[in-house]
This record gives C-alpha cells, structure tokens and sequence, in this order.
C-alpha cells in the first residue's frame, strides 16, 4: 500500500510539473531565430532552436539544457524564459532537445548536449556565433547535463563557463544526505527502482551494478585544472535535490581549479525552484558572470 502511496505521489508530482514547464516559451523577444535545426540523426529528438540578438556582429553561446528528472521537458519549455534575457545582453541562446530516460539510457543525453555543441563549433559561421565563447546552463537535470558539459569535455567540447542550478551531482548519495539534512525527500528515495535517476541510468541506484554508471554520470568525475569557471545556486529548502549536492560539488571544484572561478551561492527561502532564481537581481549576478568569462 505504501509503494501505491509513493507511485501515486511521485505521478502527481510530474503532472504538476509537466503543466508547469509545457507552456511554449514566448520567443518575440527577437525575430532572428532557427528552429529544429538538426544537430545529430540518430533520434528526431536531435535538435536545437537558436535565438541570436538583433544586429549583428558574433555573438557568445549560452547553451540552455532544459530540465526535469531526464524524462521530461523539452527546448520551447517555458523553463527556457529567464535564458532568453540574455538575448537582450547581447548573447546567443542554443535551445537543446536531448533524447530522455524513456528513449536511451545513459550517456545518450550528455553526448547529445556534446554533439550539440560540437554542432555549434562547427557550424558558427552560419549563425554568426563566437565558437571560443560557450557556456551551459541550466537547473536540476538540466543543471547536472550543464555541469557535466563544463567537466567532462574533448578537444571540440569544451565549453568556457557553466551555470549550475541545484543540480544532482552523486546519485547515490543523495539519500544519506536528505537524512543528515532532516529532509524526507519529495520524489522518494533515489535509491529505488522508480526514481527518475534508475530510470535514467536503467540501474537501480544505490546497487553494485548502478555506482560505476552513478560514477560517469556524476560531473565531480571529471573534474580537472582545465575545467571552466562555475557559477552554482542552490535553494536552502529543496526537497527534490539536497543543497550538500551542489556544496560539496563546489568544494571539490575549488580544490582544484582556482577559487574565484567558482562561485556557490545559497538563495535563502528557495525549494526546488522559485521566483528568487528569476528575479532581476539574481539574473544580472548571472549575466555578469558571463560576462567576465565571455566576453
């Protein structure tokens, strides 16, 4: 009965979720735009919607990864808004589909935000974009997509900058570190066979055969004196991802590369998402963080 409980729950949460991200994003902003451009052809879900400024000139990439649980959610997702002000700093914004947790198992989705940005780097003449000049960003799922970009990358995926919002970071972990936080998780434990992150590694979390694919799904991983700058924020009340995820992600960054090329801010009062990571403020820290590592 408790199991039925949690599925009933867990059902209701992604509906909620879903009617709160499907509202196609209003693009007005600007009038130079490429839609469902195909970047790879293994999947019709391989491709990118490309915002550019009015005017012209070569414009610096933000990549937006949309969000949730790596089985939802798509690029026109009305998540995409808050990346469509950079538009107006002067930044092109890269929309990316990637195929979800019901399509391909790991590592299908990172090496479809790879092959997007290699797809950019290739292609940054047609689009008037600076190929030397990319970063990722977005939260959540997304977030983790964004941070592994910034930490797991090749010669032609490198990117210079990463915002990172509450994203999980260790899978497996993130249980023990509800607990330490007197936190009952809202989507149920991770370590179960229904959570979103089994579904997306197609192991269950938390057993033998899932931590090596935890381990390559996890941006720590990677993490080198040649990864780019960070910029992390994380809500002080999310039920969904344990704000430790995100700390001690940023230490382990900070031991590494240069400390003022990470910053980790805690928004007081925020759950998994919220008004305070849009508000104006919070935007023009962001925006001026990309600004000192893009242009």
């Amino acid at each position: 009965m408790k199991k039925v409980w949690l599925l009933l729950v867990c059902v209701s949460l992604l509906v909620l979720a879903w009617c709160s991200i499907s509202n196609n994003t209003d693009t007005t902003i600007t009038s130079k735009k490429f839609l469902d451009v195909v970047y790879a052809n293994q999947s019709d879900t391989q491709k990118l919607d490309i915002y550019l400024p009015e005017g012209t000139g070569t414009f610096p990439v933000i990549i937006a990864i949309h969000w949730w649980a790596f089985m939802m959610g798509n690029k026109e997702g009305g998540d995409v808004k808050p990346m469509l002000e950079a538009v107006k700093k002067w930044y092109a914004v890269v929309a990316v589909n990637y195929r979800l947790s019901n399509e391909a198992k790991f590592p299908a989705a990172i090496d479809d935000i790879q092959k997007a940005i290699t797809f950019i780097k290739q292609n940054a003449a047609t689009y008037n974009l600076n190929w030397n000049k990319i970063a990722s960003w977005w939260d959540s799922a997304g977030g983790n997509l964004a941070a592994l970009a910034g930490t797991m990358w090749t010669g032609d995926t490198k990117v210079q900058a990463v915002i990172d919002w509450f994203g999980p970071i260790y899978f497996s972990t993130m249980d023990e570190q509800f607990k330490a936080l007197w936190v009952t998780p809202k989507m149920g434990n991770t370590n179960s066979e229904n959570s979103p992150e089994s579904k997306y590694l197609w192991q269950i979390v938390g057993t033998v055969e899932a931590e090596p694919l935890v381990k390559q799904a996890s941006p720590q991983t990677y993490i080198t004196k040649d990864s780019p700058a960070f910029f992390i924020q994380h809500g002080t009340v999310d039920t969904n991802i344990p704000i430790t995820q995100s700390e001690e992600f940023a230490k382990a960054l900070q031991q590494v590369i240069w400390t003022d090329k990470v910053i980790f801010e805690k928004i007081e009062g925020a759950a998994h998402w919220g008004a305070q990571f849009e508000t104006q403020e919070n935007l023009d820290k962001v925006f001026a963080f990309l600004d000192k590592y893009l242009k």
